[in-house]
């Protein structure tokens, strides 16, 4: 059900062809699990391209108003995607009992760890790109290797504690929950700044 070298391999070749291709030829992949992934990489993705547009000098107030509320219909579509990998391995888990109630609680759950995941890969993208970069000052390719390295590093490492904590949950040794973000700024409900306003 889940690969941590599946999911850091989908990242990436997602990222590249979303920056080679038009988005229009793109498809969802065929298994579920791998197409919410998808889905939950493309929300991060277009998210780091928005908020690029908001720190543009030249960037009008009305497009910084218009971009503030695409950055956060994405960011809220990213955070329920990232609670939907969660369900979605947790009902695949419920048949066969797992997580085990006494099992050791994980602090992070995987659907926030293929999130971080998604946005290294984004990083590790945009920084090999600054390390080949033609018109870079003397210096910034080696920067950008150095910042590349550590990087890679930490996406390594990461990925390894989910290999680790999926094994561990299907070995009931480790367990893990679905932890809502319940985020208030998008809730007219909730947020004095839209219901005072309305």
């Amino acid at each position: 059900m889940l690969s941590a070298d599946a999911i850091t391999a989908l990242h990436d070749l997602l990222t590249a062809r979303w920056h080679q291709e038009a988005m229009e030829i793109w498809h969802l992949p065929k298994d579920p699990f791998p197409a919410l992934v998808a889905r939950q990489h493309l929300a991060n993705f277009e998210l780091w391209h928005t908020e690029d547009e908001a720190r543009r000098p030249d960037a009008s107030d009305t497009q910084l108003a218009r971009v503030k509320r695409r950055i956060d219909e994405t960011n809220q579509r990213r955070n329920d995607l990232a609670e939907q990998l969660d369900r979605t391995l947790l009902e695949f888990l419920a048949p066969h009992n797992l997580p085990l109630p006494d099992a050791e609680l994980n602090s992070e759950s995987p659907g926030l760890i293929i999130d971080r995941l998604s946005i290294l890969a984004l990083k590790i993208f945009h920084t090999a790109e600054q390390v080949n970069r033609p018109d870079a000052p003397p210096g910034h390719a080696e920067r950008n290797q150095t910042r590349l390295a550590i990087l890679e590093g930490q996406r390594d490492d990461l990925a390894a504690c989910l290999a680790r904590l999926w094994t561990e949950t299907l070995a009931g040794k480790r367990s893990f929950k679905l932890y809502r973000q319940l985020k208030m700024y998008n809730d007219p409900a909730l947020n004095p700044a839209v219901y005072t306003h309305g």
